[in-house]
């Protein structure tokens, strides 16, 4: 279906700036200019900004140099496949912006403070950042956050479900909305089927997929923590392969199919075979990340077109098609990245530290609140009308700090180091 007026609406009507400019141009624009997305240049992707090792420094990718790649790729699939780009590049903008500090860790953490408000998950914490939490538009009854259109924020939903309500798996972890944001959530996801995602979230989300499948294997490479030689023997392989089973393709996954999607990727004359930071080693490896993406989203534009035909491809009118050879060698390449860089046992100590910070700071706001808390928060807290809302208050206080900020204010209110 093409875009309509309705996916043009905002939940508060109000008046362009500058004629011109499309409501997805605005949207994007509004993204991009907001201080949550300036925040995540301090929240973690994978390798922690500042490690190195002794032959050469990594700089590796924090959540913004990843947002906005994927916005890139996602951008130029999206206008492949007939979306408006503008749409596309701003849900693939979006879809971290709820991300606490610590990245999953943290995540984690956050879920098992919060178990009693709500939980905690970084897609429903994006949605109510963008329409309640970052400061761009209010109304009389508050806050309406950017103020996104309906398209937009359909467009950034990952899971349109909330806790509990997994389509297909009610165990899953996973859910795009909290309770109290169900209003703004009802309101986008007015024209969806069931709990289907709209076309460009789909896009959004393999762009996702692509981007830091391939850039966490690029980071764990330039940071010397994988070497692509131990991918041609067995027992690494074998190993990558455990990683993938259950966590990135289903549990019922051959293996077999598995090495063979590996098998693919080292048979291209483009896979780095190895690698020592030169800079002819590091034009290779960036030529192989353009390869892979260029290889991941020609198979999903290929597909979507077999099946779709050549036309504008929009909304609820298609759905993105991925070939299963293709999820199998991007599953590969994440599993890569886990067992090789996440599974470090240093990184795990990391983790452990990390989860200590968010748990004691969380411990401390909750007794000493609102000292500690921002002036926008604290002002939240004061009108907060009980306990469940002011822990949720707390919730997104430790949720918009970075990495540094976490354990600058950690420090502060609890006196360790």
């Amino acid at each position: 279906m093409p875009y309509d007026l309705p996916s043009a609406e905002r939940f508060a009507p109000e008046p362009d700036k500058r004629p011109g400019r499309t409501a997805f141009q605005r949207d994007r624009a509004r993204i991009l200019h907001s201080s949550a997305l300036r925040r995540l240049a301090g929240k973690t992707q994978v390798v922690t900004p500042g490690e190195h090792s002794q032959e050469w420094d990594a700089t590796p990718r924090t959540r913004l140099t990843h947002s906005l790649e994927c916005a890139q790729v996602g951008r130029e699939l999206g206008a492949a496949l007939g979306c408006d780009p503008d749409l596309v590049e701003a849900a693939c903008l979006a879809h971290d912006l709820g991300h606490p500090p610590f990245g999953h860790n943290g995540e984690q953490a956050l879920n098992d403070f919060a178990q009693d408000c709500g939980g905690f998950e970084g897609n429903a914490q994006s949605l109510r950042l963008l329409t309640r939490i970052e400061p761009k538009r209010f109304t009389a009854e508050g806050s309406v956050g950017l103020n996104l259109t309906r398209a937009t924020l359909d467009a950034a939903t990952k899971y349109p479900w909330p806790r509990g309500d997994h389509p297909t798996d009610p165990a899953s972890p996973k859910f795009g909305v909290y309770e109290d944001d169900r209003p703004v959530f009802d309101w986008a996801r007015k024209e969806a089927p069931g709990t289907r995602t709209c076309f460009e979230a789909q896009i959004m989300d393999w762009s996702d997929d692509v981007a830091y499948s391939v850039h966490d294997v690029e980071d764990g490479l330039h940071a010397g923590h994988i070497d692509p030689g131990r991918l041609r023997a067995e027992p690494e392989r074998a190993e990558v392969f455990r990683v993938a089973v259950g966590r990135y393709v289903p549990a019922d996954t051959d293996p077999a199919e598995l090495a063979a999607a590996l098998d693919r990727l080292q048979g291209q004359e483009w896979w780095p075979h190895g690698y020592d930071g030169s800079a002819v080693a590091q034009a290779r490896l960036k030529d192989a990340t353009s390869q892979l993406i260029g290889r991941f989203c020609l198979a999903a534009e290929g597909a979507t077109r077999e099946r779709y035909g050549s036309g504008p491809l929009t909304r609820y009118g298609a759905a993105l098609v991925v070939p299963y050879e293709t999820r199998l060698e991007c599953a590969v390449l994440k599993a890569v990245a886990d067992r090789y860089v996440m599974q470090r046992a240093e990184q795990e100590r990391l983790r452990a530290d990390q989860r200590i910070v968010i748990t004691e700071l969380a411990e401390a706001l909750t007794a000493r609140a609102p000292e500690g808390l921002d002036p926008q928060f604290r002002a939240l807290f004061a009108q907060a009308p009980d306990d469940r809302a002011r822990k949720r208050v707390i919730v997104d206080q430790i949720a918009s700090l970075t990495d540094a900020a976490a354990r600058s204010l950690h420090s502060r209110l609890t006196g360790h180091p």
